[in-house]
Formats: C-alpha cells, structure tokens, sequence
C-alpha cells in the first residue's frame, strides 16, 4: 500500500506481480519476489533520471551558447546560471563541528548494508552507468566545482582527496573537506590511506553520504611518498590488498580503487588483477607510471588501459591524455572503457564533457586548453555564482580562477595584480563576482578591438619590469666591480715590475750580459 501511493507506477507493477504469484507461492518467496522487483525497478528509473538529466543539460547548454551569442552581439554581461540552468538550490551537509552544530539530513541514505551492496556492473549500473566522471583532485573537486561540471556534461563526482586519519582525529577537517547535497549524486568519497583499521572507520563515517568509497593508489607527489599512500604503496602490495579487503568485507557501501600502471604490462596486469580480487568494485587506471608526474612531458599509456580492460570483470575507467569531448571520445574507443576522467584538463575547461561541446576546440593547431576569447571567463563566473549557493574555500576559488583564466592574467595585469592584493579572510563571492565581470568585460574588448584575436599576449607587470631592472642594476654593479678590481691588479702588476727593474740591470752588469 506504501509503495502504491507514494510510487504509482512501480506500484502498480508490484501489485500486478503479487496477484500472479501468491497463489502458487509461499508469503515469504512473494517478499523475496517484490524486493528484487523493486531493486530492478530502481535501477531502471535511475538510468531513466540519468537520460533525462543529460537531455535537459543537452537543451541548457544550446540555450547558454544562444544567450552568450546574443550578449556578445549586444555588447551586454554574459547571462548568469539561473538564465541559463534550472536553479535548483539544495542544502549543505557538513559534518558538525560540535555538539551544537545542526545537522542537514537531506544529503543522507541509508546504505545498503554489506550483505546486500551491489557488487561490480551492478553497482555501476545502479549509478546510471556514468561515462564522465570528474577525477579526485586536492582542494580543487569540491561541491561547487562538481556541480558546475555536472551542469556541462559530467555525471559522476569524485571528493577531493580526503586523509582518513585527519578525518577520523578532527572534526574541523572533517567539515572542511567534505560538503555534499542531495543532488550530489551519484557521488565517490576518496581517501588516501596505509591502515586499514583507520580507513574502515573513517569510511563508515562518509558511506551515508555517497554512493562508494574509492582508495587513491594513484598520487605520486612527495607529500604521498612521505606519508606512505597513493602511488607509493605500489612497491606494498600486501597492504594494498588489506585495504580493500577489509573495506569490502565491512563496509555497508561498494569500494573503488584508483591506480597507476607499471612500466612493464605484466607486472600491470597481475597488480590490476589483485586490485580486483581484493573487493574493488570498479577500478579507475591512469595510463602513466608513478615517476611520470609531469602530464605535459608524457603521454598515457592507453594499450595498458586496454589490456587491463580485457582481463577484469567489473568496471574500468581511463585516466590520461584528455583534453576535448573528441579526445574522450577517442580514449572511449581506443581502450574499451566503461567511463573517463579527467582532473588536470577539466579545471581548464569544466564544460570537457559537454556535448555539444561548449567552445568548440581551436582549428589553427592551437592546444584545446585553456579556452580562448571569453570562454573562460563564461565558466568562471558561472562558478562563483554557484559557490554563492555551496561555498567553497577562498584557496579553491583562487586556484579555479588561475586554471580558468590565469593565461588572460599573463596580459591584463591589472586584473592579476588585483586578484593577488586580494585577502582570503575578507573577500567576498560578490567581489570576485564583479572582477570577473570586468574582466569579461576587458577580454571582449580585446577581441572586438584587435580584429578578433581570442587568445592573450602576454605582458610584464610593473613589479616584473622593475625586478628586471634591479637585476639589470646588479650585473652592472658587479661588472663595473670586475673592471676596477682588473685595474687594481694591472696597476699592482706595473709597480711590481718597475721596482724589480734595478736589481735585473745589477744582476746583467755582473754577470757581463
């Protein structure tokens, strides 16, 4: 009765199915029979929601592109997100920072439990099957980020990287790492992790509030290696397995791991393959080794990618060497994946997944990122209006607004040098609000003034240029010390030899020369 008049339609199929079979069945095989009815169901309107999510996104977008057209043809601000997105504005959940703290329960589910999570493309589908997921990145996946990505294309959100033993020890980290909403979904935690009693803990306390929890044995930075985690666990495969094996084993949500591959294909296979049999659900592979850090200077290995593909059972995502929805689209087709991530390339361009792409990729040789002409700034002021609604740290605006528009900063150094003045304790969105503008404003000037140029010449600033001359001041100091510490020594040289003149006549007169 519960299920027929809050869901009809699924109501009305189980009262149907409960008709047909509690004649012939016991009263406990028909329960049986409608819970796993009810769990197809779920699944089914949760790719039907997901279908639906990307067709009203699709229709958002193209209107967003006709109304920037139309502003800039009218010399007007860009349209805002509530103009061109359906604002739908859903409360915060953080973890309290003490016992007085109220707190949203909106963001909350009920796990499935441990006996009864699903496991594998089970679990993949019962998110939607999502292809475009936004990589777990320190300070830089939070909410608002997450949600402008979700409104271009994206359709799963990774946390930013979470320390379990901070997590668990501190309840001021806590509610500032982790912030969510109901419509933060489908949603992985990540934690970075060497002890897998801390991890379990900590994980238990996140699973509520997303739909897995994933592992990062992905980061290879030197504050990984110091702490023993990501990347660096490679060479510790015991502990990698025990990591994920007690998280599968106990916690009430599937677990996902994130990996590098190794330099030889072998050692990659039988590494993925034990990531799998240990319990990871789904296994996200960035296609470069752990000593290639510089993304720029090497390119990802999709045939491992491939290969590894090949030989798992439940879900693999590709990492590497994506810049555009044509790139992703290649990597899809090149190694087989079930989804894509992207980290360093989506802070450039949060709208990478959109489709129709938001800017079309430059066709003069140019590298697809960062955006040229306004495009940039377009999504940066879209983001500050979201972090007006989900707050975000000043620390993360200002890194979002140097991967969005940073390279316009190199020429309008007024912008920049105002931006860098600025103090994070007593900013506001407003404030940046408005700077975004008026650098909108200056982009689009340039490219209406200096027959369409789209992309920044950079300049130096006054600070640049008066650093060069201090510089320039200090050869010239040092080079005129050169000079006259030079003529010292030929001066005491010249005196040297005059005053041994007399005793080399004296010596020649004697000696008859």
């Amino acid at each position: 009765v519960c299920v027929k008049h809050f869901m009809p339609r699924v109501g009305a199929r189980v009262s149907q199915r409960l008709t047909h079979t509690v004649a012939d069945r016991g009263i406990f095989r028909v329960f049986h029979c409608v819970s796993d009815r009810l769990r197809e169901l779920s699944v089914a309107r949760r790719r039907e929601f997901a279908a639906a999510t990307a067709a009203t996104a699709h229709e958002a977008m193209s209107s967003a592109a006709h109304a920037r057209d139309a502003a800039d043809a009218a010399d007007a601000d860009p349209p805002t997100s509530s103009s061109t997105h359906t604002r739908v504005v859903h409360r915060v959940f953080k973890f309290p920072a003490s016992d007085d703290d109220e707190i949203v329960r909106d963001a909350y589910r009920e796990p499935p439990g441990v006996a009864r999570k699903l496991k594998g493309f089970a679990f993949f589908e019962s998110m939607g099957s999502p292809k475009y997921h936004v990589a777990p990145m320190v300070d830089q996946s939070e909410l608002a980020f997450r949600e402008l990505c979700r409104r271009h294309g994206a359709t799963l959100g990774y946390t930013p990287m979470i320390h379990a033993r901070l997590f668990m020890e501190s309840a001021k980290y806590r509610r500032e790492i982790f912030s969510t909403t109901a419509g933060d979904r489908p949603l992985l935690a990540q934690f970075c992790a060497n002890d897998p009693d801390v991890l379990i803990e900590a994980a238990k306390m996140i699973a509520p509030y997303c739909d897995g929890v994933d592992i990062n044995f992905g980061c290879p930075q030197r504050i990984a290696k110091r702490g023993n985690y990501g990347a660096y666990l490679m060479d510790d495969w015991p502990t990698v397995e025990a990591l994920i094996k007690r998280l599968d084993e106990e916690l009430p949500v599937p677990v996902t791991a994130k990996i590098r591959v190794f330099d030889d294909l072998e050692t990659t296979l039988k590494y993925a393959k034990m990531v799998e049999a240990a319990g990871a659900q789904l296994v996200a592979v960035h296609g470069r080794t752990r000593e290639q850090k510089r993304c720029s200077e090497y390119r990802a290995n999709w045939a491992f990618i491939k290969r590894i593909k090949e030989e798992l059972k439940v879900p693999v995502l590709a990492n590497g060497d994506v810049r555009s929805f044509a790139e992703a689209q290649a990597c899809l087709e090149a190694t087989g994946a079930d989804g894509i991530l992207s980290a360093e390339p989506l802070l450039s361009n949060p709208a990478l997944f959109s489709d129709p792409p938001y800017y079309p990729p430059p066709t003069d040789g140019f590298a697809p990122i960062p955006l040229d002409g306004t495009a940039g700034v377009d999504l940066l002021i879209e983001y500050i209006e979201i972090c007006r609604d989900y707050p975000a740290p000043f620390s993360s605006v200002r890194g979002h607004i140097w991967k969005l528009v940073g390279h316009w900063l190199a020429e309008l150094v007024e912008f920049r040098d105002e931006l860098n003045s600025s103090n994070g304790s007593s900013v506001s969105m407003e404030s940046i609000l408005d700077w975004a503008k008026r650098l909108r404003a200056a982009v689009k000037n340039i490219e209406t003034s200096n027959e369409g140029r789209r992309r920044p010449i950079p300049k130096k600033t006054e600070r640049a240029l008066a650093r060069e001359a201090a510089e320039e001041a200090k050869r010239a100091a040092i080079a005129e010390s050169q000079r006259e510490e030079d003529a010292l020594k030929g001066t005491m040289l010249n005196e040297r030899s005059r005053s041994r003149a007399p005793a080399r006549r004296l010596i020649m007169r004697h000696c008859g020369i």
